[in-house]
């Protein structure tokens, strides 16, 4: 029996200072672990008590870190013990095997999104619908766009116009955090996550996630769960686990969620029989 668990990132496993939600807890803080530099500086934390659930648990699945993040941004992340086989970045839109980036799989990613609106005429349509609430417009590996904004300053509907505006070419749109992505239809982490349990021989699929990028990993997946904050627990997201609190300690929750499932999944009650993973469509 193989199990195959995929784990978005931020702010489902790892967390930035400013997203760790441990008010309350100053008289008996978790141990942090710094699995993130950038320009020097500590970005991203885990617990102690993640870090080593973490590794237990890639010794019982095939862990497969997945992230909307490109493959150079994946690349700052120091994750506790060994390197996974696999990992999935840009939303799906690389797989990358031992490291290395899987150029099959990426062109396949992209003769599926060429039927969407170019990468280039979204991102001069959120350019120009920019103001002082932005702080920046980028393209992600040429796959899609993302802007950071400041979340007080937003504008009432802002972030609904450009999801319909998006949608009527073949676009989606999801806000995290302080980053609104718009990302083309077909660009999905299910997708790859499936093609992964397929190569793997995977019996089981695990999945857990934040965001409404997230959300057809979890629908695919054996058995999910979501952490008590962000996109999809604003909107109330049901199907999947919950974990009791948010922030870093709801990271620590899941990959102990996880873990009990990868080593015992046949005694999952809410999820009933297992099924056997199907073959990806060609």
């Amino acid at each position: 029996m193989t199990v195959v668990a995929c784990v978005d990132l931020d702010r489902t496993l790892i967390y930035s200072a400013n997203a760790l939600a441990l008010e309350g807890r100053e008289a008996e803080p978790p141990r942090l672990l710094c699995v993130e530099l950038y320009q020097a500086r500590p970005l991203s934390f885990v617990t102690s008590d993640a870090a080593k659930a973490w590794e237990i648990l890639a010794r019982a699945a095939v862990l497969v870190p997945t992230t909307t993040r490109t493959p150079e941004q994946y690349a700052r992340i120091r994750l506790p013990g060994r390197p996974p086989s696999h990992a999935i970045c840009a939303n799906g839109g690389f797989l990358l095997v031992d490291g290395e980036e899987d150029t099959a799989w990426s062109a396949s990613v992209r003769k599926k999104t060429a039927g969407c609106a170019p990468v280039l005429e979204v991102f001069d349509h959120v350019q120009a619908r920019s103001g002082d609430f932005t702080l920046s417009v980028r393209t992600a590996s040429d796959l899609f766009v993302y802007t950071v904004v400041e979340r007080d300053r937003l504008p009432d509907g802002w972030v609904e116009e450009l999801a319909a505006w998006c949608a009527a070419r073949g676009w989606k749109v999801s806000l995290q955090g302080r980053k609104v992505y718009c990302l083309p239809v077909p660009l999905t982490k299910s997708a790859a996550a499936a093609e992964i349990a397929h190569r793997t021989g995977a019996s089981h699929l695990l999945a857990a996630g934040d965001s409404l990028l997230d959300t057809e990993l979890l629908e695919a997946a054996d058995a999910a769960i979501r952490p008590a904050h962000g996109e999809l627990h604003e909107q109330a997201h049901t199907g999947t686990a919950v974990t009791s609190g948010p922030g870093v300690l709801a990271g620590e929750e899941i990959v102990s969620w996880l873990l009990a499932r990868a080593l015992e999944p046949s005694f999952i009650p809410e999820t009933g029989a297992w099924r056997v993973r199907p073959a990806p469509p060609a």
